[in-house]
C-alpha cells in the first residue's frame, strides 16, 4: 500500500501564504544531533543502529502525548524507491536519505512541517518547513521537537565545541539554516550570475533545487549557511535572513525594471507560457519547471490572476518524477510521464 505521504500532493510549505512570498518560497531549519557513546551512522553496527531507532520510537511517544498534530516513524525499508524519491521531491528528506538501507527512518509530522531522519548521516537531523521567509518560527520548533528529544536521550556534546557530528562543518550548534527563493527576473536580467556568487562573502552558500550537488531548476535557488560553529543559533538565522532581504529587494527591482522596460516582451512571456501549462498535451520536467516559473512570476506582478501561487508551488512536487509514478502505481517511461504531466498540469490548473 503505498505511503499516504508520497501519495500526498501538499504540504505545509507549500501553502504561499508566509512573509516575502513573493520571492521566498519556503524557510528551512536543520538541527543535526547524535547520542553520546554511539558512533556516528557511516561506523555504527546493526545494535548501535537499532538503538537509535528504538530510542527515538520512545520519543516519537512522548510527541504524539499533547493534541497537536502527530508524529509517525516510518522504517525506510517499508517505503519502495520511488515513495523515497516523492519524499525527496517533497524535501522531507534528503537523496543520501532515499538510498537508506533497513537501519534508517524517518518521522514525519502529519501536516509535514516536520521531519526527522534518523541514522542518515547523524543519528537525528532534525528538520522543519514553513513557507515564505518564516526562519524565526521554523527555528522555535525546531527547538520545540529537539528539546523533547533531549529529554529523553543523552547528545553527544563538547564544552568547547558543542554539538558533535558526523560532519565537521555541522560542529558547534549543528544548524543549517536555509530558505528557497524564486529570482527569475535576477536570472533574466543577467544579474543573478553576478549577485549569486557575492553571498559566499557573507558565510552562506548558493546550491540547486534539493540542496547540495543539484542543480537550480525553474529560477529556483536554496542560499543556506555554512558556518555553524561560532556563531549562536540567531546570529545563523539573523545573518542569512539580513542577506537574503537583500536578494530579495534585487529580485523586486529587477522585477520593476522589466516592467518598465520591457513590459510588452514581459506580458508575452508569462501568457505564452501560461498557455502552453494550460493547454501542453507533452511536458517534460525541465520545461514544466521552466513555465512554472514564467507563470509563478506573472502571478506575483499580478499579470496572471486566472491561478494561485500556491497551486504553482504544488505543481513544483506534483510535476516531478517520483509523484507522477506513485499516482500512477507503476514505473512509467519518460514518454509516459511527459504525457502524465501534461495530463496533471492542465487539470490543476483548470481546477483550482
Amino acid at each position: 500500500m503505498t505511503n499516504e505521504f508520497a501519495r500526498r500532493p501538499v504540504s505545509k510549505w507549500m501553502e504561499a501564504g508566509g512573509p516575502e512570498a513573493d520571492v521566498v518560497i519556503s524557510s528551512r531549519i536543520r538541527l543535526a544531533r547524535n547520542l553520546v557513546g554511539l558512533a556516528f551512522p557511516h561506523l555504527m553496527e546493526e545494535s548501535a543502529a537499532e538503538q537509535v531507532f528504538r530510542s527515538t520510537s520512545k520519543v516519537v511517544g512522548a510527541l504524539n502525548s499533547g493534541k497537536g498534530p502527530q508524529f509517525e516513524l516510518i522504517p525506510m525499508n517499508t517505503l519502495t524507491p520511488l515513495e523515497r524519491l516523492v519524499l525527496v521531491e517533497k524535501h522531507l528528506i534528503s537523496p543520501q536519505h532515499a538510498e537508506a538501507d533497513g537501519r534508517q527512518a524517518v518521522v514525519l509530522r502529519e501536516d509535514e512541517a516536520v521531519s526527522i531522519m534518523i541514522n542518515e548521516e547523524d543519528h537525528l537531523r532534525i528538520q522543519c518547513l514553513f513557507p515564505g521567509l518564516q526562519l524565526d518560527r521554523a527555528l522555535a520548533l525546531a527547538n520545540q521537537v529537539d528539546d523533547t528529544f533531549e529529554q529523553y536521550l543523552d547528545y553527544a556534546f563538547s564544552e568547547e565545541r558543542g554539538y558533535l557530528t558526523a560532519c565537521p562543518t555541522n560542529v558547534g550548534t549543528g544548524l543549517r539554516a536555509s530558505v528557497m527563493v524564486h529570482l527569475p527576473a535576477l536570472v533574466m536580467t543577467g544579474q543573478a550570475g553576478r549577485i549569486l556568487p557575492q553571498i559566499s562573502k557573507f558565510g552562506l552558500v548558493v546550491r540547486g533545487m534539493y540542496g547540495e550537488g543539484t542543480e537550480a531548476i525553474g529560477n529556483i535557488f536554496q542560499v543556506s549557511n555554512q558556518i555553524s560553529l561560532g556563531p549562536t543559533e540567531d546570529e545563523i538565522v539573523g545573518n542569512l535572513q539580513a542577506v537574503v532581504s537583500q536578494v530579495i529587494d534585487g529580485e523586486r527591482q529587477a522585477r520593476q525594471s522589466l516592467l518598465r522596460e520591457s513590459r510588452d516582451q514581459l506580458e508575452d512571456r508569462v501568457y505564452r507560457s501560461w498557455g502552453v501549462l494550460s493547454n501542453a498535451r507533452i511536458l517534460t520536467s525541465q520545461e514544466a519547471m521552466q513555465l512554472i516559473s514564467d507563470v509563478r512570476l506573472g502571478v506575483d506582478l499580478g499579470l496572471i490572476k486566472e491561478v494561485k501561487a500556491s497551486t504553482l508551488n504544488q505543481l513544483l512536487v506534483t510535476v516531478r518524477p517520483g509523484f507522477l509514478q506513485v499516482v500512477a502505481d507503476y514505473d512509467l517511461s519518460p514518454y509516459e510521464r511527459d504525457v502524465r504531466r501534461a495530463t496533471l498540469v492542465r487539470q490543476t490548473v483548470r481546477n483550482q
